[in-house]
């Protein structure tokens, strides 16, 4: 019998709140239809907890440095609700990220997962944008990636920017990755396809499932999240019982909801052992990175 992972992916379009009751209904909505639908595990994407930064006052929210603080307050109370919803529904939830103070004291972009028998933990974003380090206050997270056991799965999160480079990825895939999630917060079409297109080469080079999951829409009342493109996507390495373009799943560009999949581990394994390519862990020839020559002509 195969080992099927159902998979929900988040598009989630940016609105402001009326009240701390609004955020926690409209959670509750995208989670129990997700949960009713079979998903497993949840994916919300980079930032898609900032667009709390509407509870504060507009001058605030529009304010990038000025929000950080008040909104890294509210991290506690956040993790609350995801947690008493993974509790509730019985699924594994990635919970869009948000600033948040880590243990050095610094602000950094953190994304939290929780389990439904009470089990949590975290990953900070470890690479910065050009916008986070010249128009924000936040820090990179310290270096340290986290391999989580799911029971069902070991699954390794990648935030945004982090994806388009594979040293995270590929330490997760020779611990054991099964699944790579990839929330992300881009501005234009040109970032989305960058994390696109990472994503569908850390598939590739790592032969695990990779997960990206979006904020959309635009918010001209927020500093941080004004302007959202992007599309919920499931990919997997292109070969032997996978789709040959590596697209498993895709929703629709900058249309809300949640796009799913059913992935199948075993047929991953059967992938890795049997498929026309190997992964780096198979071959010998060049276990480190090969002298380089700089020569001029």
């Amino acid at each position: 019998m195969s080992r099927i992972v159902r998979i929900a992916s988040a598009a989630w379009p940016i609105e402001p709140y009326s009240a701390w009751d609004a955020f926690a209904a409209r959670v509750e909505a995208w989670v129990s239809e997700a949960a009713n639908k079979g998903a497993q595990l949840l994916v919300f994407p980079e930032y898609g907890n900032m667009d709390l930064a509407s509870l504060l006052h507009p001058d605030v929210a529009l304010d990038a440095a000025a929000q950080v603080e008040p909104l890294a307050a509210f991290a506690a109370d956040v993790a609350d609700v995801f947690a008493g919803l993974s509790n509730r529904h019985s699924v594994h939830i990635l919970a869009g990220s948000m600033v948040e103070r880590d243990e050095r004291g610094l602000f950094v972009n953190r994304a939290r997962l929780f389990g439904p028998e009470g089990g949590t933990g975290f990953q900070d974003k470890l690479i910065l944008t050009m916008w986070e380090r010249n128009h924000w206050s936040i820090a990179p997270g310290a270096p340290a990636i986290t391999l989580f056991d799911l029971g069902f799965a070991e699954v390794g999160v990648i935030i945004c920017y982090d994806c388009e480079f594979p040293e995270a990825a590929q330490a997760l895939a020779a611990a054991g990755a099964d699944i790579l999630l990839v929330p992300s917060c881009t501005d234009s079409l040109a970032g989305y396809w960058r994390v696109r297109i990472g994503a569908m080469a850390r598939a590739l080079e790592t032969q695990c499932f990779v997960v990206q999951s979006p904020t959309i829409g635009a918010a001209a009342w927020s500093a941080v999240i004004d302007m959202n493109v992007g599309a919920a996507g499931i990919f997997a390495p292109p070969d032997l019982g996978m789709p040959a373009n590596g697209v498993v799943a895709l929703g629709e560009r900058d249309a809300p909801g949640w796009t799913y999949a059913d992935l199948d581990l075993d047929a991953l394994d059967d992938l890795r052992r049997l498929g026309a390519v190997r992964g780096p862990a198979h071959w010998d020839e060049q276990p480190d990175a090969p002298p380089l020559y700089k020569r001029l002509l």
